[in-house]
């Protein structure tokens, strides 16, 4: 971290507490953790600052970080690099997710207002007649525009939270799976709770934001798929182990169901996949969450969170041991 940007963002105290870190920012220390350099930094450091990418902080790089105390992911989830030995022994932890959660949610209302409108396949008809629209195009399309629509949401995460409240700029009944989330939190949320297989039968859009878990993985399967009406349009922003694929394409093959999907599993689909040139199917390349100018958000969150840490105050945006099982 250069001595420029202390200067500029933090006050002399808080400065001299994190000038005694700044060499495991160096991202020629961090990039392999391996290296003899990283071995010295690593031994005196009090602070990891992680991003995506980041080698595995596991019990054995533990063992040579005695002085450890905080690690700062600037990125979303740390399940994928930290193992929970970490907070065994007292480390405390931040995640930008809550950063990230931010252009997700944004895609995610985009996906939902371009997707009720069914812009995707009537782009498409229009791209190869270039004509205009016809009746019979509008009548293909089971509904059009966002006007009294029921939307359903699946995980109360943050994203999912996000998403809510966005929602609210549309004329639409907004329901809510989440079994972690009480009638009084629910009502506080402004959404109906329900069951999922309520919430897939009588939505007219399924937008999923729940955490990829052993519970969860499937969690749109088949069965749930089947339920869902003619017409109805499925947002996957979450993780594509969610949704069963295969048993979504059929669905989506006959036109009877459309989808946005920036996530699928596999991810991403095999070459001859039939997914990739379906009409009423609109795929992405995982670029919901922070990307460009957006990653900025999250520097500037762990940013934060590093200077609360040299002040001596808790993180505000915290990740606890019994999260894991919850968060994405």
């Amino acid at each position: 971290m250069s001595p420029g940007l202390l200067d500029d963002v933090f006050p002399p105290p808080v400065r001299a507490r994190l000038e005694e870190t700044a060499d495991v920012l160096d991202p020629s220390v961090i990039s392999e953790f391996d290296s003899p350099q990283a071995a010295a930094a690593l031994s005196a450091a009090e602070v990891l600052l992680t991003g995506w990418g980041c080698p595995p902080v596991d019990a054995g790089l533990l063992d040579r970080a005695p002085a450890l105390r905080a690690v700062i992911h600037a990125a979303g989830t740390v399940k994928t690099f930290l193992s929970p030995v970490a907070f065994d022994r007292g480390i405390v932890v931040s995640s930008a997710a809550a950063a990230n959660a931010v252009p997700v949610a944004e895609f995610t209302l985009a996906a939902i207002i371009m997707g009720a409108k069914r812009v995707f396949p009537l782009a498409g008809l229009f791209r190869t007649r270039r004509t205009h629209r016809t009746g019979a195009d509008l009548d293909r399309q089971h509904w059009l525009g966002t006007h009294g629509l029921t939307i359903g949401v699946v995980g109360a995460s943050r994203i999912g939270r996000r998403v809510i409240e966005l929602l609210r700029v549309l004329d639409a009944e907004v329901l809510l799976y989440d079994p972690y989330v009480g009638a009084a939190e629910a009502e506080l949320l402004g959404v109906t709770p329900t069951d999922l297989d309520t919430l897939v039968a009588t939505s007219d859009v399924v937008t999923v934001h729940a955490p990829d878990t052993p519970e969860t993985r499937g969690i749109i399967d088949a069965r749930r798929i089947g339920l869902m009406r003619p017409g109805t349009l499925l947002v996957n922003t979450a993780r594509g182990r969610l949704v069963d694929t295969e048993a979504l394409t059929g669905h989506l093959v006959s036109g009877r169901l459309d989808a946005v999907l920036d996530v699928t599993s596999p991810e991403p689909l095999p070459h001859g996949h039939p997914l990739w040139d379906l009409p009423n199917v609109f795929l992405t390349p995982h670029l919901a969450g922070a990307q460009g100018n957006e990653v900025g958000r999250l520097g500037a969150l762990a940013v934060g969170e590093l200077a609360r840490y040299a002040r001596g105050i808790p993180f505000e945006h915290p990740v606890h041991r019994a999260d894991l099982g919850r968060i994405a």
